[in-house]
């Protein structure tokens, strides 16, 4: 039996299937390494470095973003938690439905494993957690974002206690404006 984040992230990869699981460390030569997955995916583009020196330009799929307002719910135990203007489901209910969403979703791609603090890493007010993601764009993101890899494992540590964890993956999902089905290129 490991430690908390190690069966979670296990449970996570048992649900979703990867072909490997990556441990993120926040690295430049990681930063490098996931630079040029994305480049050989094609959705990325390095830009012109003489007037944007080590920038690139990311196309995402249509319906890969972080927040559709018709698609995101609010779970709680009491309807009325989720205040007047948000979408409410029932918790057991949105781990159903997600579960079967997420069942061999990263099948074919690799699951990288995003520990991170965000915020100050000493500071006593920062937030760490967990995101394990099939998206070499995400993880290029948190590494801008937050403090990623081994520090924010020393502050998750191996005791007990919740921190947030999270599964994001570019899954099969009907489009309900279009009802047409989009897919992000493996």
């Amino acid at each position: 039996m490991g430690t908390p984040l190690e069966n979670w992230v296990d449970s996570a990869a048992r649900l979703t299937k990867p072909d490997r699981i990556i441990y993120c460390d926040g690295s430049a030569a990681e930063n490098e390494r996931i630079i040029a997955e994305m480049l050989r995916e094609g959705d990325s583009v390095k830009l012109n470095e003489k007037t944007y020196p080590n920038c690139y330009l990311h196309r995402s799929s249509p319906n890969d973003v972080a927040r559709t307002e018709h698609l995101t719910f609010i779970c709680t135990p009491e309807k009325s938690d989720a205040g007047p203007t948000n979408n409410w489901m029932d918790p057991d209910a949105a781990k159903h439905k997600i579960g079967a969403l997420l069942d061999g979703a990263m099948r074919g791609r690799s699951m990288y494993v995003v520990p991170y603090v965000m915020g100050p890493v000493n500071s006593p007010i920062s937030k760490v957690g967990v995101e394990v993601t099939d998206s070499p764009y995400v993880v290029a993101n948190m590494r801008i974002m937050s403090r990623m890899g081994q520090v924010a494992l020393e502050r998750i540590g191996s005791s007990s206690d919740l921190f947030p964890a999270y599964i994001r993956s570019a899954i099969l999902i009907p489009c309900a404006a279009t009802s047409r089905i989009f897919r992000r290129k493996n």
